[in-house]
């Protein structure tokens, strides 16, 4: 009894043996049911301008007979066309060629496949056909798999314009400036000598303060008397005798100076320098003494007046030339007027573009430029900024008011022409000349020597393309843009982009609201995105094809 049981037993296991079994290379492409194929990811996406796709291919056991050769070729279909890679040889135990071996008890094969960007694969689906070799026969499995869906092109969105930036003017609303006249006073004197206060620099300064009784652009807003005592001689004695000349010429300054004629009020103050060192050293460093050198090294070295001046002293042939050349300068008082001066209003320099430009100087010429709402008008402006001054900034300038137009040669152009290659603005402009191109290393190495928050932002749009979606968020945090929207969308944190968008209106980022809406499932919400966005008629082709929406259409 129990031996007819076991033969039962072993009829049933070879039954079910010749069941399971291919059998042979022919029943292997006949059960390709047997075969399982998973892909990751399963929605492919095109990065930096290639589409990787991870495919598993599991054999069951008794399944690949070893005797036969299987092709696998990874065929990419899409709107327009396929593209087929090169493919993958597998073989039984029993062939001698060099492909991988699958053996008869089964195994799971996995391959890294990566296509380039095809215009079409937008709407595209990846899939594997098989094919055995046996004996020169090519015995093709039932059907293809359909390995994944495609592609996702988000990242290809991205706005490659370039964020640009006009160098600044030093252009000043309010200008200080300063007039002075000094008077001279003898050895160890305080008196002020008539001969004094009838200088040419003493009418020329009087006439000065005249002036501003009716210039409108122009207000005396303080004056500096300071006197000093040349740096020789004992310091405390120095000290009394640059108060006493302060004295005596503030009463100078408001008897003959600021006399009734003029009679100008203006904040006065009146100060006095005991030993005047740095009068002293810049006389010296503006001679031609011939040892000024030595002497210069002898402040340097010092700082004591004791020591200083004992030290000259020590040079008897230098200081014989100082007491005749240069300490008797510095036995003086100084009458400095504050003025303000007040610059051309924005309306007043928008009117002399138009109608005396040539008065401008350059910085005036680039605030005018920069106050000019059309980039076709900053353009004139700039090129006379360049053509009078010669002007880098007005080069970089106008190359940016170029790209506005997007005139990029004659961006170049202008660009070429600047002398300054490490400028900020320039190198920010240079890389946005370069993106445009398509020149992305180019771009992001003439980024990466700007420091302007521009450079960084326009970087991150070279992250993008080449797939750094990470650092490209970063880069753009805060920018409030919608490159800033798109690289939160990429690295899928939808809320972050969400609250950049905010209420937006334009058609662009009502398609990146779409996405958002679409990924949360929140179908009613995409649609009505979609709708403001589709009057853009690139957008709405776009659409149709787009895998992100394939779930609401």
């Amino acid at each position: 009894m129990m031996k007819k049981i076991f033969n039962v037993f072993m009829i049933a296991a070879a039954g079910l043996f010749v069941a399971t079994s291919c059998g042979s290379p022919k029943k292997m492409a006949e059960s390709a049911d047997l075969v399982s194929v998973t892909c990751n990811p399963q929605v492919l996406e095109v990065v930096a301008g290639n589409i990787k796709a991870d495919v598993s291919v599991t054999f069951p056991e008794d399944f690949f007979h070893p005797k036969a050769v299987v092709e696998a070729v990874p065929v990419l279909v899409y709107n327009g066309g396929e593209k087929a890679l090169q493919p993958v040889m597998l073989q039984g135990e029993d062939v001698t060629e060099n492909y991988q071996t699958v053996p008869e008890a089964g195994a799971t094969i996995s391959k890294t496949f990566e296509f380039p960007y095809i215009e079409g694969v937008e709407k595209s689906h990846l899939e594997l056909r098989m094919t055995v070799l046996h004996k020169g026969k090519r015995i093709p499995f039932t059907a293809p798999y359909k390995v994944a869906d495609g592609a996702n092109t988000t990242y290809m969105l991205v706005k490659t314009g370039g964020t640009l930036a006009y160098a600044p003017d030093a252009y000043q609303a309010v200008i200080p400036e300063q007039n002075e006249a000094q008077i001279l006073y003898l050895i160890n004197s305080a008196t002020v000598r008539p001969s004094q206060l009838k200088t040419d620099e003493i009418k020329a300064f009087q006439d000065f303060l005249t002036a501003l009784k009716s210039d409108e652009r122009r207000e005396l807003v303080s004056t500096d008397i300071v006197a000093y005592a040349s740096p020789d001689g004992k310091e405390d004695f120095n000290a009394k005798l640059s108060e006493r000349r302060a004295k005596t010429a503030s009463d100078a300054f408001n008897k003959k100076i600021n006399n009734k004629d003029i009679a100008i009020e203006a904040n006065v103050k009146t100060t006095n320098v005991e030993e005047d060192w740095d009068g002293f050293q810049e006389l010296v460093s503006n001679s031609s003494i011939e040892d000024k050198d030595l002497i210069l090294r002898v402040l340097e070295m010092y700082s004591d007046p004791a020591v200083r001046e004992r030290e000259i002293k020590n040079m008897s042939q230098v200081y014989t030339v100082l007491k005749k050349d240069i300490l008797p300068e510095l036995r003086r008082a100084r009458f400095i007027a504050n003025v303000e001066f007040t610059n051309y209003s924005n309306d007043e320099l928008i009117a002399l573009v138009n109608d005396n430009i040539e008065i401008l100087d350059e910085e005036a010429l680039l605030r005018a430029g920069s106050l000019l709402e059309k980039a076709e008008q900053k353009v004139a402006v700039y090129q006379k900024a360049i053509e009078k001054f010669n002007s880098d900034r007005a080069k970089i300038n106008l190359g940016v008011a170029y790209l506005t137009l997007n005139k990029n040669n004659e961006a170049a152009n202008a660009l070429a022409k600047v002398s300054d290659k490490s400028n900020a603005y320039y190198n920010n402009a240079a890389g946005v000349v370069e993106l445009r191109k398509g020149n992305n290393d180019a771009a992001a190495a003439a980024f990466k020597k700007s420091s302007l928050k521009e450079a960084q932002y326009n970087l991150a749009v070279v992250d993008i393309l080449n797939g750094k979606y990470a650092d490209a968020a970063a880069k753009l945090n805060g920018a409030g843009s919608f490159n800033e929207a798109l690289s939160d969308i990429l690295t899928d944190d939808l809320a972050a982009a969400s609250k950049v968008l905010g209420n937006a209106q334009c058609q662009c980022k009502n398609y990146l609201k779409a996405i958002i809406a679409a990924r949360q499932g929140k179908a009613d919400a995409a649609k009505a995105a979609l709708e403001i966005a589709s009057k853009n008629e690139a957008l709405a082709k776009r659409a149709e094809n787009d895998i992100e929406f394939a779930k609401i259409r």
